[in-house]
């Protein structure tokens, strides 16, 4: 746990970093690099090394609102060191020993392209095989990786050197938001998996192991409330010093008009109410990884209710925020140098990672008969 000045500390650097980010976020965005300099900056400003839950879930918030890729990356990086820690090994090193070294952590487990494969070997494994997205990796100093064993069938999670002989990456992710995450596939040539770099293979009646696939719903929701905040933040500052009161409004100034009064009541209020919600979820998380062997099928299923409640509304708040913002700054906000369509490309982007009708699905199942949700890598 991290106490109140220690994580009041983390959240200062984080919007410190935030600061700056804003400054060129739209030219970065609109240059669509590797974010090599992104995840230089998050190194150097020690926040890849924040071990304590809650302060993670609120720095990525910060950082995110600022540049959703970058919360992206940190809140990834975040889930993959906890990933990680929920297998029981003690060969390999997990957990809070992962962050010791301030390495910047990225997975390769997309859990719907099975296309990786290990091959027994001496000393280890061997993978190969292409994963067709893995954010961060490209960028990253070390990997988690998921891929079946192709004698037992089972699926196998392991840490790798991002930098290891026999890895490349395709450079080939160019949708239209989320454009500095380096989200692009990884392809494996015979790539040497030493034994103490496995972390355990996974078990489909495990509750704890099956966390992981809650950890990413949740960032994912934390990261649909960032961009709203975000998105909300750069046009209340555009509203209230360069949009002009419509001429039917009777007053003086944009911050006088009631309707856009009104609709930033609205916009606020929503945005608000996903925050607390992503926040129940991630206590609701963090409370279940704490209970690690024990935790019951029925504490996990609450777990993933909690969770995908939060994505539902975040989703929805995501979407609605980042496109209404535009009413409130009016037609010259179109402008592509202001850059406001990259908050809904973004969100738009991301809040299709899978369907949010399933997860609405799961919540109206949870709740009219007490139906558990699947363990699956979504859910």
């Amino acid at each position: 746990m991290t106490s109140t000045d220690g994580r009041q500390k983390w959240l200062t650097v984080a919007e410190e970093l935030a600061a700056a980010l804003r400054v060129d976020a739209a030219e970065r965005d609109r240059l669509g690099a590797e974010p090599s300099a992104e995840v230089g900056a998050l190194r150097r400003s020690g926040l890849l090394g924040v071990g304590d839950w809650a302060t993670q879930q609120a720095v990525t918030r910060v950082v995110g609102a600022a540049d959703a890729n970058v919360g992206h990356l940190l809140g990834y990086h975040y889930l993959q060191v906890w990933r990680s820690g929920l297998f029981d090994n003690p060969n390999s090193q997990t957990g809070d020993n992962l962050f010791s070294a301030g390495l910047f952590w990225a997975g390769v487990s997309n859990p719907l392209d099975a296309a990786l494969e290990l091959r027994p070997v001496d000393g280890g494994y061997e993978v190969t095989g292409r994963k067709t997205f893995a954010t961060g990796a490209s960028v990253a100093d070390r990997l988690v990786v998921s891929a079946t064993d192709t004698e037992t069938g089972d699926k196998i999670t392991f840490t790798l050197d991002a930098k290891a002989d026999g890895i490349t990456y395709a450079g080939d992710w160019d949708n239209i938001g989320q454009r500095l995450t380096a989200s692009g596939g990884v392809v494996f040539d015979h790539v040497h998996v030493p034994a103490d770099q496995v972390l355990g293979a996974h078990d489909d009646s495990s509750p704890r192991l099956s966390l992981a696939a809650l950890g990413f719903q949740l960032v994912l929701a934390q990261l649909y409330v960032a961009m709203a905040e975000g998105a909300l933040a750069e046009a209340a500052q555009y509203t209230r010093t360069t949009t002009r009161p419509w001429f039917l409004s009777g007053v003086d100034t944009a911050t006088a008009d009631p309707y856009i009064l009104g609709t930033y009541g609205e916009l606020v209020a929503d945005a608000q109410a996903a925050g607390l919600l992503a926040d129940h979820a991630s206590d609701r998380l963090d409370q279940a990884s704490r209970r690690g062997a024990d935790l019951t099928r029925t504490e996990r299923a609450e777990t993933a209710a909690a969770i995908s409640s939060a994505k539902v509304v975040a989703t929805k708040v995501a979407n609605q925020t980042t496109s209404r913002v535009f009413e409130l700054c009016g037609a010259r906000a179109t402008a592509a140098g202001y850059a406001f369509d990259r908050f809904w490309r973004n969100a738009r982007t991301l809040t299709l990672h899978d369907p949010v009708s399933y997860k609405a699905r799961e919540v109206g199942a949870y709740h009219l008969t007490g139906e558990h949700a699947p363990f699956t890598g979504y859910s």
